[in-house]
């Protein structure tokens, strides 16, 4: 039986949280999405100080890098993912600390489940809320810490803004980098965008019990796919920036999981492979 409370709902649907938190974002970033210039005189709140600004970075790092808009984009990638990375670490210590709480009230919580497994009336469901919302503060167990929305929330709009920057930048255009045309779209850098976050989404998985890995399977394929997919119609300049955010979140991953992991999950999954 599944908990109905107010910290159950918003886990379960969190992703549709989110999901319309970017459609209300997006929706102040009109001209951005439509990857013409940005009038500033014209643009909204989210294309002047958020698009605008990152365009700026990037054409002022170019120039500074003697005009190659390729190490631009590289570095200043770099350099968000900097910013954000305390942040990032910061929830992923408190992730597993939450999972290490959840692994010793689960006994508790299924004994709970067990005693109310059947009975569907309101006295009982409220019963049952009841007994587990002590059993959290038993154990100091708050479920919406564990969910890591906030992160997600506060990065959303930085890498939003920074991906439209890109777009709309046009002196991107006009710069080729190593073998491509950064305006362009190129054969080879989709598939290296795609391989890059599928390695990153294995790097996730390191230390998940087997069956959330199988439940997660599916998941995993569609953020590589989707990128691959989309970079194929886009700028080169754009799988550019994805295939250098997600090498930056395989280290960062693979960082916390040496930090914060429990040494006894990482030897599991290592000896499990």
């Amino acid at each position: 039986m599944h908990i109905q409370s107010v910290f159950t709902y918003i886990k379960k649907y969190r992703f549709i949280i989110l999901a319309l938190l970017a459609v209300i974002v997006l929706s102040g970033c009109q001209a951005a999405a439509s990857g013409e210039p940005i009038d500033p005189e014209t643009a909204g709140f989210f294309d002047k100080y958020f698009v605008l600004t990152f365009s700026e970075i990037i054409k002022g790092v170019a120039s500074f890098l003697g005009g190659n808009y390729g190490l631009s984009i590289i570095f200043v990638t770099v350099l968000i993912r900097l910013a954000l990375m305390p942040l990032m670490l910061k929830q992923s210590k408190k992730s597993y600390q939450m999972r290490d709480k959840m692994a010793i009230i689960k006994p508790e919580m299924e004994a709970i489940q067990e005693k109310y497994k059947g009975k569907k009336d309101a006295e009982s469901k409220n019963k049952m809320q009841q007994e587990t919302m002590q059993l959290y503060q038993k154990y100091n167990f708050n479920p919406i810490a564990s969910m890591g929305c906030l992160p997600m929330i506060i990065q959303f709009p930085i890498l939003i803004g920074f991906y439209y920057a890109i777009r709309t930048t046009q002196e991107i255009a006009q710069h080729s980098f190593l073998w491509f045309n950064l305006g362009q779209s190129d054969l080879i850098m989709p598939f290296i965008a795609a391989a890059i976050y599928f390695i990153q989404f294995r790097v996730t998985q390191i230390g998940i019990d087997p069956a959330q890995k199988k439940q997660m399977a599916f998941m995993g394929l569609i953020s590589p796919l989707m990128i691959g997919f989309v970079s194929f119609n886009a700028p080169a300049a754009l799988p550019l920036y994805w295939t250098v955010g997600g090498i930056f979140l395989i280290c960062q991953q693979l960082l916390s999981k040496k930090l914060y992991m429990p040494k006894q999950s990482l030897a599991s999954t290592s000896t499990g492979q």
